[in-house]
């Protein structure tokens, strides 16, 4: 269950929070200067709206701290890819990190160099793994031993692939046992003690290159100091493989810069220049007090980039009240945004037309076959079935982590601020849907 803060005295106070191209204007909110309700008529709902002016700022601000410490930016595909936002990543200059051959493909129609991809991926197949040798991505980050060794064996003569390697640096970050990716209760990386293993195995086959490392900690980090700890990690680690006779030139330093979910969002706040230039300072210091060079920087940042460009419109289908709770149930479900009921996600939501009337505590609920609560929220007491809802901070891990539970048809989704809307995704039939079965 989230925890429910104080209710504002009105609902326009809470505008502060919505980047700068959301407002109410006459009582409507309007998102980058569309209707949100005319949105919701022309495209139906369940609806993700994305607000292209949002990512753009957002990619400005990553630029305006990476940019003095020469920091490379890959935006990571599985907060949310699809081929028009590709597209539009590989225009704003940043690099792709995919993590299946789902996310590859969708890389490839969008027509994004293959030496700006980088394939990531806890469990790569076969298949994924003979992508890369193939050159459909400039390089590999290599997440296990198991992985190194299947690559190895794999790779026959020809060019040379480039890899990273994905440690685990240990160090673990003040957020969701979920969304933790670094530290002794994480599958992601390669354990010190393996790290001789890894370079024996690269010894073994001379056509796989080490270029880096790489380690991330989790998502939705509010504080620099666990991105300056893990820096230092991968300094000493990069000292051990050297020393060991490898050369790296690289490190990734992950992604999971927190944003903003609430409009008082007094424990979610990042000073992203801090956490950059902490990081950026952290490896100067190490690689000088060790005598190493310098390598280059990088950064893997998804849902900073397109989290608060995201809201999910929603039509309310049912109001009930019962003696302790009232429960407003929407069009949407656990199919199109599975975070709240995975691991108890925040979304703040505001009605879409302004309501007179009082705030009152309402859980909000899907309509899928499950309990299904999307978050306990105030809103107006004056709402009914049929109003709209707007649920922020949607951009990131909702679309990309939809299913079609109770064979629900996934939401379109709309592209705004820049133009007419534009439909990035479409809603899916029931065509769609059946078209994978059989009729044995």
């Amino acid at each position: 269950m989230l925890v429910l803060r104080a209710a504002p005295a009105k609902l326009g106070e809470t505008m502060s929070f919505f980047p700068p191209g959301h407002s109410y204007d006459d009582g409507i909110l309007h998102v980058a200067g569309e209707r949100a309700d005319r949105l919701a008529e022309t495209y139906g709902t369940p609806l993700l709206v994305l607000d292209l002016r949002e990512i753009d700022a957002s990619v400005a601000r990553l630029r305006a701290a990476c940019d003095p410490y020469g920091v490379r930016i890959s935006y990571a595909g599985k907060a949310l890819l699809v081929v028009a936002l590709a597209r539009r990543i590989d225009r704003l200059g940043l690099a792709l990190d995919v993590s299946s051959l789902g996310e590859l493909a969708t890389a490839e129609r969008a027509g994004v160099p293959p030496e700006r991809v980088t394939m990531h991926g806890a469990g790569k197949n076969a298949e994924e793994l003979q992508a890369a040798l193939d050159g459909r991505v400039g390089r590999v980050v290599v997440d296990g031993i198991d992985e190194l060794g299947r690559l190895a064996r794999m790779r026959g003569p020809g060019s040379v692939l480039d890899i990273v390697l994905r440690l685990n640096t240990g160090i673990e970050a003040h957020t969701h046992d979920f969304v933790r990716t670094a530290g002794d209760d994480s599958k992601f990386g390669i354990a010190p003690h393996e790290e001789g293993e890894a370079l024996r195995l690269l010894a073994s086959a001379p056509a796989l290159r080490l270029r880096g490392l790489h380690a991330h900690i989790g998502s939705q980090i509010y504080e620099a100091a666990p991105f300056a700890a893990n820096a230092q990690k991968l300094v000493a680690a990069m000292q051990r493989f050297t020393d060991a006779g490898a050369t790296i030139d690289t490190l990734i330093l992950g992604g999971g810069f927190g944003i903003a979910t609430h409009p008082d969002p007094t424990d979610e706040t990042l000073d992203l220049q801090a956490a950059i230039a902490g990081m950026a300072t952290s490896v100067r210091e190490a690689t000088d007090a060790l005598g190493l060079p310098m390598p280059s920087l990088e950064i893997e940042p998804g849902r900073y980039i397109v989290g608060n460009a995201g809201t999910s419109l929603y039509r309310i289908m049912a109001i009930k009240r019962y003696d302790r709770r009232t429960f407003a149930i929407v069009d949407g479900s656990m199919a199109d945004n599975p975070r709240p009921a995975l691991y108890g996600a925040k979304h703040y939501v505001v009605p879409v037309r302004e309501t007179p009337g009082g705030l009152h505590e309402v859980t909000l609920c899907g309509r899928s076959c499950e309990n299904d609560e999307m978050g306990d929220m105030v809103l107006p007491q004056g709402l009914k079935a049929g109003d709209l809802l707007a649920m922020c901070s949607a951009g990131a891990y909702t679309y990309s982590m939809a299913s079609n539970y109770n064979r629900f048809l996934r939401p379109p989704i709309v592209a705004v601020g820049d133009g007419p809307p534009q439909l990035y995704a479409r809603r899916e039939t029931t065509g769609d849907l059946l078209r994978c079965d059989t009729d044995a």
